[in-house]
C-alpha cells in the first residue's frame, strides 16, 4: 500500500508527515541558550539549545542515530535558526520552527501517522569539504519493502545548516 502524505509534508531529512501533524499549533521560540530550564527528552514542543559536533561526520551520524531514536531533542539540537531544506519537487523549508514542526509528525507511532520505527542505515557516503553525502536504505517491520535514498548534509561549525534530501514520503509502501 502507498501512503500519500500532504504536499507541505512530503518529505523531510528522511521523514514524512502525517495531516495531523501539519494542524499541530507552531513551536514556541526556543529557549536562550543560557537557559537553565530543563527539557523533557520526550517533548516536542520546546526547541532544544544547540549542540555543536566536532566534525561534519559526527553531525551527520548523530543526525541519523537520531532520527533512528525517534528522539526530536537530539533532531533539533542540530539545527541553527537559518537552516533550509531542499525537497522533492522544488520545496524548500526554512528555519528551525518549521523543520521542527516537520520533525514532530516523523517522531509519532506510525499508527498516529509518524514514521517512528523506520530505521536508516548508510550505504555509501563520502564528504566534500564539510558536505556528507549519503546514500541510504529506510527499513521498518511496517515496510512492505525497504525505500532507498540519498541525502546531501550541508554542515557548519558542528551545526547541519542544509539538507538536500531525495525522501518522497508518498513513495513509501506499508504493509497490508
Amino acid at each position: 500500500m502507498m501512503r500519500r502524505w500532504p504536499v507541505a509534508a512530503a518529505v523531510l531529512s528522511l521523514a514524512a508527515l502525517s495531516a495531523a501533524a501539519a494542524t499541530q499549533p507552531p513551536a514556541p521560540a526556543r529557549p536562550a541558550p543560557s537557559s537553565t530550564a530543563a527539557v523533557k527528552s520526550g517533548d516536542v514542543r520546546t526547541l532544544p539549545a544547540l549542540k555543536r559536533l566536532g566534525s561534519p561526520k559526527a553531525v551527520v551520524d548523530e543526525h541519523l542515530a537520531a532520527i533512528n531514536a525517534c528522539d526530536w531533542q537530539r533532531l533539533m539540537a542540530q539545527y541553527p535558526p537559518e537552516v533550509q531544506f531542499f525537497l522533492p519537487g522544488g520545496q524548500v523549508v526554512k528555519g528551525r520552527e518549521a523543520v521542527g514542526e516537520l520533525f514532530r509528525g516523523f517522531v509519532k507511532p506510525v499508527k498516529e501517522g509518524g514514521l517512528c520505527g523506520l530505521k536508516f542505515t548508510s550505504d555509501h557516503a563520502f564528504a566534500v569539504g564539510d558536505t556528507i553525502n549519503v546514500q541510504w536504505t529506510a527499513t521498518a517491520s511496517f515496510l512492505a519493502e525497504p525505500y532507498k535514498g540519498a541525502d546531501a548534509y550541508e554542515t557548519k561549525d558542528g551545526l547541519m545548516w542544509a539538507q538536500v534530501t531525495t525522501f518522497d514520503g508518498a513513495q513509501i509502501k506499508l504493509k497490508k
